[in-house]
């Protein structure tokens, strides 16, 4: 299972990464996240040792939410660099959340 952080964590996990990281954005009372959940699962896998993936949930995060924009859940965001360079929106095939990491 991909793992959850928090505003405690965001910056060490995500912002000081020296790899690309994909966060997704979620709720647990939301159907689409839940639907997405085993296919980021499996990216959090396959990616081991090139990229980082965790979830964060805007309700225990909305401050996080909120910093980035998000206003429909599933969101997906990569960051490189700190920066986000690559963002979709609700439930997506692995292959389209995957080529968020070559733009």
């Amino acid at each position: 299972m991909t793992e959850i952080i928090n505003l405690m964590n965001f910056e060490e996990k995500v912002l000081d990464a020296e790899e690309p990281v994909l966060v997704d954005f979620f709720a647990t009372w939301c159907g689409p996240c839940v639907k997405m959940a085993p296919v980021i699962d499996e990216i959090a896998v396959e990616m081991e040792g090139k990229a980082r993936v965790f979830k964060i949930d805007i309700d225990e995060d909305p401050d996080l939410a909120g910093r980035y924009g998000i206003s429909s859940i599933p969101t997906f965001i990569v960051f490189k660099n700190g920066s986000p360079v690559a963002k979709t929106l609700g439930a997506q095939p692995k292959q389209g959340i995957l080529e968020l990491f070559s733009l």
